[in-house]
């Protein structure tokens, strides 16, 4: 692996297979030469609509063909890619679109119920110059600068091949190669910057870690806009000469037929994805004996999710891995040679590069076997939020470490447990729990499918747990009934004291469960008391 920018991945990547198959999305099938030339008219075309080296150029849009092809030519053009939600809303989009300053937009038509062009009506930043759609527009409602996907890439014919060649060579490892906004859960979303080099080593290395073999084809069911979708996803297949195939919604009994239907070896996921495959009633009736392999990772893996993964899903293997936004997606990796037990307790060691400390309240090291604030270190931390100085320095400090928000525990070998999200913890008594400790212990639990931990405030114990459970088909399980297994398998005060059950947990496009719409509707719908 020589390449150190992204459009010289591509490059690489079509010289070395340019017939193989880079992506298959439907009836169209798209060689690793032809994802080159199309990169290339893409850069070509944006060139052509003024779109200068630095400039912001966002894509708002579910996972597809055209997705990689202009964020490929967004490189080529040496911009920087501003990828988007595609379940937010039309302001949020326009908040984010002005604060990038980003100046091209590629969307979809339309999408989930949604025409995407339309959202932004009347709320289109002045620095937004054109809006591109594969889906097309309505001509009544479209604008001056709104173009169709074909009458877009038409614009290239007048921009040569040459001055794409000098926009790439111009480009170096540490060059933005993307402005990816976080969440937002803590707050206002902020903007984190990352290079082009440090996305190529720590995916080289994830790559060969987790067995992501030339040839593979592999369904990425995480939304490109995420580092797991795009980094983990496409970036990661090009660099090892898989063929990727893109799913735009997660749903299980449609999931497992592609798996049958295109022969998918790689499939990488949060654990909610496989719990909902393992739920499936009818999951035995699809062959899924070409799956070989598989990542998961959240802020706890339950132990008999990976057990279940290898037995009934029949993954050889599977490992976990740790990272977020701020430090490109990957921190710790496990390796597929690391035991059963390891797998499932924790998230692997550091990348080569990469150092990892859990760190006390006043940022002091913690020995092995004591929980605190997880602190990374290494070339692939973040380069910083964008024109956002406070933000940047308020989460690495003056030495360099990353400041996660995430409660980990290092073991004496150096691999890391995630235990929690800081802001997640809760007070029972005086005692803190940690909600992913909680669903850890309950996910064993013979008729539980899925599991969710929340805090309630309690006039007596101050916060209390609440269960939010899916059961697997054909069990029964009542609160009282779960609640005294619970008090058989931890410490009282870790006990839930309110069972929900649910058919499903409301979850993100990322497939991540989301635990204020849920402690939101508890609050609403349960009795007091």
């Amino acid at each position: 692996m020589t390449a150190d920018t992204l459009p010289a991945l591509i490059r690489q990547a079509a010289a070395s297979h340019p017939e193989r198959p880079a992506i298959v999305d439907g009836d169209e099938v798209v060689s690793y030469a032809e994802m080159l030339r199309r990169s290339q008219t893409v850069a070509r075309a944006l060139i052509a609509l003024g779109v200068a080296a630095g400039d912001r150029v966002a894509v708002w849009a579910p996972n597809g063909h055209e997705w990689i092809e202009a964020a490929c030519g967004i490189h080529a053009a040496g911009a920087v890619l501003v990828p988007l939600n595609t379940r937010m809303k039309g302001g949020e989009a326009a908040d984010i679109l002005a604060r990038s300053g980003a100046v091209l937009l590629f969307c979809i038509g339309d999408f989930l119920g949604q025409h995407y062009p339309a959202l932004l009506a009347g709320l289109r930043p002045p620095t937004l110059r054109h809006v591109v759609s594969w889906g097309g527009f309505d001509a009544a409602a479209g604008e001056p600068t709104d173009l169709a996907w074909a009458a877009f890439l038409a614009r290239a014919n007048g921009v040569s091949a040459s001055e794409v060649r000098a926009r790439e060579q111009a480009l170096g490892p540490n060059s933005t190669a993307d402005l990816m906004f976080t969440s937002g859960t803590t707050g206002r979303p902020k903007g984190v910057m990352a290079a082009h080099g440090p996305t190529l080593r720590a995916f080289v290395t994830w790559a060969q870690v987790v067995g992501l073999n030339e040839g593979d084809h592999y369904l990425i069911v995480n939304p490109f806009f995420h580092s797991f979708g795009y980094k983990a996803g496409w970036v990661a297949a090009f660099i090892r000469g898989a063929t990727v195939y893109p799913e735009q919604v997660f749903d299980a009994e449609r999931v497992l037929a592609r798996i049958e239907r295109d022969r998918i070896s790689f499939l990488p996921g949060p654990p909610t994805l496989f719990l909902s495959m393992l739920a499936h009633p009818r999951l035995k009736d699809f062959d899924l004996s070409s799956l070989r392999a598989s990542v998961t990772g959240a802020a706890s893996v339950p132990p008999v999710l990976i057990r279940r993964m290898r037995e009934e899903l029949g993954i050889a293997s599977v490992t976990t891995a740790y990272g977020l936004t701020e430090c490109g997606g990957c921190a710790t990796v496990c390796d597929p040679t690391d035991s059963a037990e390891t797998v499932a307790s924790t998230c692997g060691r550091a990348l080569p590069g990469t150092e990892v400390r859990c760190a006390d309240p006043q940022g002091q090291s913690l020995p092995p076997g004591e929980a605190g604030e997880v602190l990374l270190r290494g070339y692939h931390v973040m380069q910083g939020y964008f024109q956002d100085d406070v933000a940047t320095r308020e989460a690495i400090d003056a030495d360099g470490w990353l400041h996660t928000g995430d409660v980990g525990v290092l073991d004496e070998r150096g691999y890391l447990r995630i235990t929690d999200r800081l802001k997640d913890l809760y007070i029972v008594g005086g005692f803190n729990v940690y909600p992913a400790e909680v669903e850890r212990l309950l996910s064993p639990h013979p008729a539980i499918a899925q599991v969710a931990v929340i805090g309630l405030p309690d006039e007596r114990m101050g916060e209390v747990g609440c269960a939010c459970v899916v059961l697997r088909a054909g069990a029964s399980l009542d609160e009282p009934s779960l609640v005294a297994w619970a008090r058989e398998h931890m410490a009282n005060y870790k006990v839930p004291r309110r069972v929900c059950f649910f058919d499903s947990l409301p979850v993100n496009a990322s497939n991540k469960v989301l635990k204020a719409d849920l402690r939101q509707w508890v609050t609403a719908n349960m009795p007091a008391g």
